[in-house]
C-alpha cells in the first residue's frame, strides 16, 4: 500500500489535553502497492503502555526484540491505524480522539460515516449510537426527538433501561451542539444519569468531558493538516433507504466527493464498507478510490462460517479479487488458529486470501479489556487457549505482521502497533 511521505518535520508528544498537531502533506508521490513504511520525518510518543505489555510478555525472542527497542525515537508509521480515533481513552470519533491517535503515531484514521436527518455526512460508528456515545439524553430537546426514548429499567419484571437516538432524528446544526462521552449506558438505569453512566472498566472517563463531534468534511481537514492518511467506514443506514430520496448509491458517492471537494490524493484514502456491493461501486465508478477500497469482511457472522473451510464463505477470494477487490479487512480471530503445539499461526483463511493476491487489513488491537481476565474475548476467541497474560497482544501482532502478512492493524490505542512497526522495523 502507499506509505510514502513528503512533510515539514513535526514533533508529537503526548500531553494531557493532546493538542492539535499540524504539519503539510503532498500525496502526489504516493504509489499503491508499497509495504507500510514508517515517516521518518514525524517523531511520536508512543507513552508508556508498550512497554508496559513488553514487560508482561513471557519470555522469548521477541520480547528481546521489543524490550531493546525502549529507548528508540519512534516515528509515525502507516501500518498503525487509529480505530474510531484512540478510543480506549478518548470518546470515540471526536477531534480529540482523533488528535490522540495522530500524537501516537497512527498514520492512518478512521472516520465511520453517516447521515443526519438533512443527509449531511458526520463521524459516528453507528447512525444510532448517540444514546450511548454522546451527551444527547441530558438535552431534553433533542432527547425528545430520539428514535427511542429513554426508559428506565423493571428490576421487578426483569426490563432493561433503553434508549435509541439516531443522526438522522436531528439536523446537523443540533448534532453539533452534542458532545461526544466514552460508549457505554448502563442497561440497569433508573435514571438517565444512571444510563448515561455506562463506560466499562477497563477504560477511562478522565478524557471524556468535552468530546467533540465531527463532520467528516470536518475530520477530513483535521487529518489532511496532519499529514496522515484516512479511511473512512460507510456505515450501514439504520433508516430505510433511500432516505428522503438520498438513495445508497448517493450515499456513496457522497462520501467519495468530499474528498475530492478537499483536493485529498485517492491514494491517501482507504474507503471501507461491510456491504460489498458499495466496494465494487466505488471500483466501478471511482477507480482512483476504488482501487484501494477496502471490503469489510462480515461473513464471520453466518453461522457455518469457518476460517479453516474455504467451503464455508461465498464469494471466494479469487472471486472477489476477479471483481477488483484489492484489500479485505477481516477481525483479529478471522486470520489466526493455533497449531498442536498451542502456537499462534495463519489460518486457511489468511493464506487463500494471500494465494488470492489480497492484502489484508485487520481489526480491532487493543479493544478487549484485560486479556488475563478472559483471554481476549471476542476478538481471541480462535486462540484463547494461548491468551493469558497482556503482553500476548504482541504474540498476536507479530503473526499477523510476519505470518499473515497484514499491511495493517487497526487498533483503539495506536501506540502499541506503532511501537511494534517501529521496533520490528516493518
Amino acid at each position: 500500500m502507499s506509505m510514502k511521505w513528503i512533510s515539514k518535520l513535526t514533533v508529537l508528544s503526548i500531553t494531557a489535553s493532546l493538542l492539535l498537531v499540524t504539519g503539510c502533506n503532498d500525496n502526489d508521490d504516493d504509489k499503491k502497492g508499497a509495504s507500510p513504511q514508517i515517516n521518518e520525518t514525524v517523531v511520536v510518543s508512543v507513552g508508556p503502555r508498550p512497554t508496559f505489555l513488553v514487560n508482561k510478555m513471557q519470555d522469548s525472542e521477541l520480547k528481546t526484540q521489543l524490550t531493546q527497542c525502549g529507548g528508540n525515537t519512534m516515528y509515525r508509521h502507516d501500518f498503525s491505524i487509529g480505530h474510531r480515533g484512540a478510543a480506549m481513552q478518548f470518546p470515540e470519533h471526536t477531534k480529540e480522539s482523533y488528535q490522540a491517535a495522530i500524537a501516537t503515531g497512527a498514520g492512518v484514521v478512521e472516520c465511520d460515516v453517516t447521515f443526519t436527518e438533512d443527509k449531511e455526512l458526520v463521524c459516528r460508528h453507528s447512525q444510532c449510537d448517540l444514546a450511548t456515545t454522546t451527551n444527547i439524553l441530558a438535552i431534553p430537546e433533542l432527547a425528545s426527538k430520539c428514535s427511542v426514548p429513554f426508559s428506565p429499567a423493571d428490576a421487578v419484571n426483569g426490563v432493561l433501561a433503553t434508549a435509541q437516538c439516531c443522526t438522522s432524528d436531528i439536523t446537523l446544526a443540533e448534532f453539533k451542539t452534542l458532545t461526544g462521552k466514552m460508549d457505554g449506558a448502563n442497561p440497569y438505569a433508573i435514571t438517565v444519569e444512571e444510563f448515561m453512566a455506562g463506560t466499562a472498566n477497563w477504560r477511562t472517563d478522565l478524557y471524556s468531558g468535552s468530546g467533540t463531534l465531527m463532520t467528516h468534511a470536518e475530520s477530513i481537514e483535521l487529518f489532511k493538516a496532519a499529514g496522515i492518511k484516512m479511511t473512512p467506514e460507510l456505515k450501514s443506514a439504520s433508516v430505510e433507504m433511500p432516505f428522503d430520496g438520498f438513495s445508497q448509491q448517493d450515499y456513496a458517492q457522497k462520501m467519495l466527493d468530499e474528498y475530492i471537494a478537499a483536493d485529498v490524493n485517492a491514494a491517501s484514502v482507504y474507503p471501507q464498507s461491510f456491504n460489498l456491493d458499495d466496494v465494487k461501486y466505488w471500483i466501478t465508478t471511482n477507480p482512483d478510490f476504488g482501487e484501494q477500497a477496502v471490503y469489510l469482511d462480515d461473513r464471520y457472522d453466518l453461522a457455518d462460517f469457518d476460517p479453516q473451510n474455504s467451503l464455508t464463505w461465498t464469494p471466494s477470494m479469487d472471486e472477489l479479487a476477479n471483481d477488483g477487490v484489492n484489500i479485505i479487512a477481516p477481525p483479529l480471530w478471522v486470520l489466526v488458529t493455533l497449531d498442536a503445539e498451542n502456537n499462534i499461526v495463519a489460518s486457511e483463511y489468511a493464506k487463500s486470501a494471500k494465494l488470492a493476491g489480497l492484502d489484508i487489513i485487520t481489526w480491532t488491537l487493543e479493544r478487549s479489556g484485560l486479556l488475563a481476565d478472559g483471554a481476549g474475548g471476542w476478538y481471541y476467541q480462535s486462540i484463547t487457549d494461548a491468551i493469558d497474560n497482556e503482553g500476548d497482544a504482541f504474540e498476536l501482532l507479530d503473526v499477523l505482521a510476519k505470518d499473515v502478512g497484514v499491511i495493517g492493524v487497526f487498533s483503539d490505542w495506536p501506540a502499541t502497533v506503532t511501537y511494534y512497526a517501529n521496533c520490528i522495523g516493518l
